[in-house]
C-alpha cells in the first residue's frame, strides 16, 4: 500500500473510532489500539510531510464527534490534547525539548496522574457555577450542565478565602469526572443481575460495562439527570481556564492551591520535582501501584510548573508544548476470539476460558483469557468470532470483559455450556441447584487427577520445584503417576525414558521431591486437595490436632470446633478421608517417609491473636507468604478478604484494587510497609499523622 493509500485509511479508521467514542458511547477499539492508529499516522505524515494537511487527525486538538443530544458550547480557551509519550526514551526527548526552548532557565515540573475518565470544563459566574461542557474536538464541546450538577465533590458556590466570598467574576475550571472503581462495580452487577432475569425471562441480555472509563463517560451523557446522580461519579480539577478578576499566580502549584481554597477537589498525590529524574522517578513509581488506588488511571501528565515558562514555550497546532502525558503499558486491547473452551479443576470444576488471537496487553502476549463460569458467559454474552475487550492488570489472570457488539459477525449465535466433560470419559456435567459452577463428578476424570498432582507439588501447598503442569501432564501420559502417593516412588531411571529428560533435570525433581518429604504438616494439609480447606484453616487443624493421623480420627464435631474451621469444612474433610482411594493415597505418602506431625511452633511474641490482617500485593522484603506468616506466626489470621472484622489492610506494589475499594468502604486502616511492621512489632496501629 502507498503511503497516501495508507494515510487516508488511517485518517478514515481514526475519524470512524472518534464518532464511535464520542458521539455513541460504544468505542469498537481499546485506547491502546486508537493510539497505535493515531502514532503510525504521524509517523508515515513526518516521512511524508506533502501529504499533511489541515484536516488530518495529527492535527486537530480533539475528536472532532459531537453527540446531538447535547447543545454546543463554544470553549472560550481551546482545551488542548496533549502529546505522548510511551516511554522513558520518549518521556526524556520532551524534556530536553523544553530544555532547550527555555534555554538558560531551569524549568521543574508538576507531576499529576493521568485519571482516566472525562475531560470537563465548568464555569463559574460571580462565585456560581452555571455551565459545564465537555472538551469535544477541544474548540466545542458538549453542554452536560444538567448532569455535572448532580455531580457532590463539584461545588455550585465557590468557597471564601480567608473569610472573603468575593471570587473571580469569570472562573473556569478543567478536570476529568471519573466513575470510581467501587461505583463501576456496583454498576457492573446491577447489570449483570439485570442480564440475568432477561435471560430467565427468555430476552437477550444488554451489554455490561467494560471499563470505569467508559461507563463514567455513558452516565455523565445521559438524558435524563437523575440516571447520572444514581452513578456515583466524582470530580478532579487540574487547571485553570479563563479567569476574569481573579488573584495573580505565577505557578501551576499555586493555580492547585488556589482551586483547592476554592473548593475543588485536587488529587492529593500530585508532587513537584525539580528535574526530569523525578520525574522519572514519579512514573515508575505510579505505574507500579496503579491498583492501590479507588479510581483507574492510565499514566502521568507532567506540566512545566512556571507559567511565564509555559508561555515562553508556547504550543504546537494541537498541543501545548510544556506538558505531555507518559502512558502506561495498556492493560486493556482488543483482539479475535477464536473459541471457548472449559478446563476441569482438581475438585471437577469447570471453567470456561476463551482462546484468543494473541494480543500483546499488561506487559505479556496474551492468547488465553478467563471467562469465570457459565452465568457470566451468558450474561456477558460473548461469542466465538466476536471482538472481544481483554484486561490483564499486573499479575492478575488475564480476562475477557465483554464484546465489541458492532464488530459482532452477522450469523453469530450464543455459545452454549458443553453437557459432557473434555476428557477422554466424556463424563455427563452437572450444575447442582443454588451453585454457580458446573463440575464433573467422575472421580477417575483424568483432568481432575492431573489437577489433583498440580496442587499438591503447587507454590502454597508442597511447594516441590520441577514439577510443574507440563512435567505432571508427562508423567501422567507415561503412567508414572496417577495420584500424588506416587510421586514419591519415581526414579531416575523412570524419569530418564522420558522425552527430553537427562541426568540433571531428572536429579534435581528427584531432590525437590526429597526435600518435600519434611514439608511442615499445615502444607501437607493445604496439599490434599479437600474442598474448603486453604492454608489458615490447614494452620489451625494443625496447631489444634499436631498430626495428620489425629486429624483422619477426629469427629466431624471436633474438627468443626477448630478456630476458623467450622462445620462446612469440617464435613468436606470427613467425607474425603472416608474415600478409600484418598487414605490408599494417604498411606503411599506415610510408606514414603513424608513427615506427617511436623508443626512449627512460632517463639515469637503473640501479640496479634484474634486479629486479622489482609495482605494485597508485594511488599519489599517479603513475599505474599512470608507476609501472611509474620502475620500467623505472631498468633494472627491472614485471611484473603477484606471485612468488617479486619484489623488492617496491607497495600504493596500490584495490590488488588477490590480489597482497597472494600476497605475505604468500611473504614479498614490501610498500611504500608513499615505500618506493617510495626504492627507486627507492637500488635497495635501506628499513630495517626
Amino acid at each position: 500500500m502507498t503511503p497516501a493509500k495508507r494515510i487516508n485509511e488511517l485518517r478514515r479508521q481514526i475519524a470512524h473510532h472518534n464518532e464511535r467514542y464520542y458521539a455513541d458511547d460504544a468505542p469498537e477499539v481499546s485506547d491502546a489500539d486508537y493510539d497505535a492508529l493515531v502514532r503510525e499516522l504521524a509517523r508515515i505524515e513526518s516521512e511524508h510531510p506533502e501529504l499533511v494537511d489541515d484536516e488530518s487527525p495529527t492535527r486537530l486538538i480533539g475528536a472532532g464527534a459531537l453527540s446531538s443530544t447535547f447543545a454546543e458550547v463554544t470553549h472560550r480557551q481551546p482545551m488542548a490534547s496533549l502529546d505522548n509519550a510511551m516511554d522513558d526514551a520518549e518521556l526524556a526527548a520532551w524534556g530536553d525539548r523544553v530544555a532547550r526552548g527555555l534555554g538558560d532557565e531551569r524549568p521543574r515540573f508538576v507531576c499529576e496522574l493521568k485519571i482516566d475518565g472525562l475531560a470537563i470544563s465548568l464555569r463559574y459566574e460571580r462565585g456560581r457555577f452555571v455551565q459545564a461542557a465537555t472538551r469535544g474536538d477541544g474548540r466545542v464541546g458538549e453542554d452536560v450542565t444538567a448532569n455535572v450538577a448532580t455531580i457532590e465533590s463539584i461545588p455550585g458556590v465557590l468557597a471564601a478565602i480567608n473569610g472573603v466570598k468575593q471570587g473571580p467574576s469569570v472562573l473556569e475550571v478543567r478536570g476529568e469526572v471519573y466513575l470510581p472503581i467501587a461505583a463501576f462495580k456496583r454498576l457492573q452487577a446491577a447489570k449483570e443481575a439485570e442480564n440475568r432475569e432477561r435471560l430467565t425471562a427468555g430476552r437477550k441480555p444488554e451489554p455490561v460495562p467494560v471499563n470505569p472509563r467508559n461507563a463514567g463517560a455513558g452516565s455523565l451523557r445521559q438524558k435524563d439527570p437523575a440516571i447520572t446522580a444514581s452513578r456515583g461519579l466524582d470530580f478532579w480539577s487540574y487547571q485553570l481556564g479563563e479567569v476574569v478578576g481573579g488573584q495573580p499566580l505565577v505557578s501551576h502549584e499555586a493555580s492547585l492551591k488556589y482551586l483547592h481554597q476554592l473548593g475543588f477537589p485536587v488529587n492529593p498525590q500530585i508532587k513537584v520535582v525539580e528535574n526530569l529524574a523525578g520525574v522519572v522517578e514519579f512514573c515508575r513509581y505510579w505505574q507500579e501501584n496503579r491498583h492501590t488506588l479507588p479510581y483507574e488511571i492510565d499514566g502521568v501528565v507532567v506540566k512545566v510548573d512556571s507559567l511565564a515558562q509555559r508561555e515562553v514555550l508556547g504550543n504546537t497546532s494541537r498541543a501545548p508544548r510544556w506538558a505531555i502525558a507518559f502512558k502506561f503499558p495498556p492493560e486493556e486491547r482488543t483482539t479475535i476470539l477464536r473459541d471457548i473452551k472449559i478446563s476441569v479443576g482438581r475438585t471437577g470444576r469447570t471453567t470456561p476460558f476463551a482462546e484468543l488471537e494473541p494480543v500483546f496487553v499488561g506487559g505479556s502476549t496474551v492468547s488465553m483469557a478467563t471467562l469465570h463460569n457459565q452465568d457470566q458467559v451468558a450474561v456477558k454474552d460473548v461469542r466465538p468470532g466476536d471482538t472481544v475487550v481483554v484486561r490483564k492488570a499486573g499479575d492478575v489472570i488475564p480476562e475477557v470483559v465483554g464484546p465489541v457488539l458492532s464488530l459482532r459477525p452477522a450469523k453469530s449465535k450464543p455459545w452454549q455450556f458443553p453437557k459432557l466433560c473434555p476428557c477422554p470419559l466424556r463424563t455427563e456435567l452437572v450444575r447442582p441447584e443454588g451453585e454457580a459452577d458446573t463440575r464433573c463428578v467422575e472421580p477417575a476424570c483424568p483432568y481432575q487427577r492431573d489437577q489433583r498432582i498440580i496442587y499438591f507439588a503447587s507454590r502454597g501447598a508442597m511447594d516441590i520445584e520441577g514439577l510443574g503442569e507440563n512435567t505432571v501432564f508427562q508423567l501422567s501420559d507415561a503412567g508414572l503417576v496417577a495420584d500424588a502417593g506416587d510421586i514419591y516412588s519415581l526414579s531416575r531411571e523412570q524419569l530418564l525414558t522420558l522425552d527430553k529428560w537427562g541426568a540433571t533435570k531428572a536429579d534435581n525433581l528427584l531432590n525437590a521431591i526429597e526435600g518435600s518429604k519434611q514439608r511442615a504438616l499445615p502444607r501437607l494439609l493445604t496439599a490434599l486437595g479437600c474442598k474448603g480447606l486453604g492454608p489458615s484453616a490447614s494452620e489451625a487443624l494443625s496447631r489444634a490436632f499436631g498430626t495428620l493421623d489425629s486429624i483422619m480420627l477426629a469427629s466431624e464435631a471436633d474438627l468443626a470446633l477448630t478456630d476458623g474451621v467450622g462445620p462446612i469444612i469440617a464435613a468436606s474433610i470427613v467425607r474425603w478421608f472416608a474415600v478409600p482411594n484418598n487414605r490408599a493415597m494417604v498411606e503411599k505418602l506415610r510408606k514414603a517417609g513424608v513427615e506427617f506431625g511436623r508443626v512449627e511452633v512460632s517463639r515469637l511474641p503473640q501479640n496479634l491473636v484474634g486479629k486479622a490482617i489482609v495482605v494485597t500485593g508485594a511488599l519489599e522484603g517479603y513475599t505474599r507468604e512470608s507476609a501472611e506468616a509474620a502475620i500467623k506466626d505472631r498468633g494472627g489470621k491472614s485471611p484473603g478478604s477484606v471485612s468488617a472484622k479486619t484489623m488492617a489492610l496491607v497495600v504493596g506494589t500490584d495490590a488488588g484494587a477490590s480489597k482497597l475499594t472494600k476497605a475505604q468502604e468500611l473504614g479498614i486502616p490501610i498500611l504500608d510497609l513499615a505500618g506493617f511492621e510495626h504492627v507486627l512489632s507492637t500488635g497495635e496501629l501506628p499513630p495517626a499523622n
